[in-house]
């Protein structure tokens, strides 16, 4: 499994006080993915990562191989939360991480269920 982070920003929004108090809302996406090409989905993650400029040469390479042997990990240096949330007014994206991982997907599963609340009470 890979996980991601963007680290959390200033406490302080740069908005103007308008009298209302900020308020943090946890928004949870549940996505399954059938990958039907996985030599272009490594393709575009190798292009990814080939493009991080900020990235060590020995961390390009552990992150090649990576992406070369699970696609799930492709994914997760694909994925980028901020782009889910970029426009939207009055909302500042505060701290995200993300996760993929190879799941035993079956459709006509309970646990499948997108409108039912999984009750695992577990904090992400």
């Amino acid at each position: 499994m890979s996980t991601s982070e963007i680290p959390g920003t200033p406490d302080t929004p740069d908005t103007p006080d308008t009298g209302t108090t900020t308020r943090h809302v946890r928004l949870r996406v549940d996505i399954v993915l059938e990958i039907d090409g996985p030599a272009e989905l490594t393709a575009a993650a190798e292009g990814r990562i080939d493009s991080d400029e900020f990235m060590p040469a020995e961390e390009r390479e552990h992150a090649r191989a990576a992406v070369r042997e699970d696609p799930s990990e492709a994914l997760a240096y694909l994925v980028e939360p901020f782009d889910l949330v970029r426009d939207l007014p009055g909302v500042e994206l505060v701290q995200a991480a993300w996760s993929s991982e190879e799941v035993d997907y079956d459709p006509d599963a309970m646990e499948w269920e997108l409108d039912e609340e999984d009750g695992d009470g577990e904090d992400d």
